[in-house]
């Protein structure tokens, strides 16, 4: 049999990507439909989604929008019984969608109400997803999970972080108990990300800040991230589960 290549190896491969609207997720998707996989962008923002899989198929790529939000199940469990339907199965799943940078602040100035979503989406909706993916993926060859973490997580600052601290747990607890399915379950903790987005936000001193808080003094790619994703998923990894992969520039590396 031909040895497989990151060119063939996702060929026909199915996989979902929540929080695939827009930003990493979005960008994930691109890297796996150019790789030859189906993708499905999941999205809170439905359209946001939609529009992201009308411009990968007008790439002649393969992919599919849809409306989810990762903390209700009964939505989710639709999600992906709708996959298996269509497509028989689920190869990969990126728990990508959180709550991000507005949650970043002290619990006292967020109040119990955004406390509670925080959790609600970036942790139960990674256990809601996974578990709902689970039966979809058991005994597909090199099914993996990817869990987008952060860099955050080795702070502790604020419920953002403490919440991407336990994605890093459940990693480990997952990948202890899906191992008999076959099924790797890592994670990737971004460091701060240069994108467009950030750059319009960030003043000058701030930057500077933060590159001076990582070992490598350069900005930190979506591209970087999107490497480690596809290094995740590929048989490269094969013998890889359970981790975390920092893509800081040696942000927190004492910690």
């Amino acid at each position: 049999m031909p040895e497989q290549t990151e060119q063939t190896e996702h060929q026909g491969k199915v996989a979902l990507i929540t929080g695939g609207g827009r930003g990493f997720g979005k960008a994930f998707g691109e890297a796996l439909s150019g790789l030859g996989a189906h993708v499905v962008l999941a999205d809170i923002d439905g359209d946001a989604a939609a529009e992201a899989a009308a411009e990968l198929t007008a790439k002649g790529l393969s992919a599919t929008g849809v409306t989810c939000d990762v903390a209700d199940e009964d939505e989710v469990g639709a999600m992906v019984s709708g996959i298996v339907e269509h497509h028989g199965g689920l190869d990969v799943l990126v728990n990508n969608a959180g709550l991000h940078a507005a949650y970043n602040r002290p619990f006292t100035e967020l109040g119990l109400a955004k406390v509670r979503r925080v959790l609600d989406v970036n942790v139960m909706g990674t256990v809601i997803c996974t578990l709902a993916a689970q039966q979809a993926m058991r005994g597909r060859p090199g099914a993996s999970i990817v869990n987008i973490s952060s860099s955050a997580a080795y702070a502790n600052r604020s419920i953002y972080g403490v919440s991407k601290l336990a994605v890093r747990g459940l990693t480990v607890a997952f990948a202890r108990e899906f191992a008999g399915d076959g099924i790797r379950v890592n994670a990737i903790a971004p460091g701060l990300i240069f994108t467009d987005a950030v750059r319009a936000q960030l003043s000058a001193a701030e930057a500077e800040r933060v590159l001076g808080e990582q070992i490598l003094r350069q900005e930190g790619r979506e591209q970087d991230i999107v490497e480690a994703l596809l290094y995740l998923v590929s048989s490269k990894a094969s013998f890889v589960t359970g981790e975390t992969l920092r893509v800081t520039g040696g942000f927190a590396l004492s910690v």
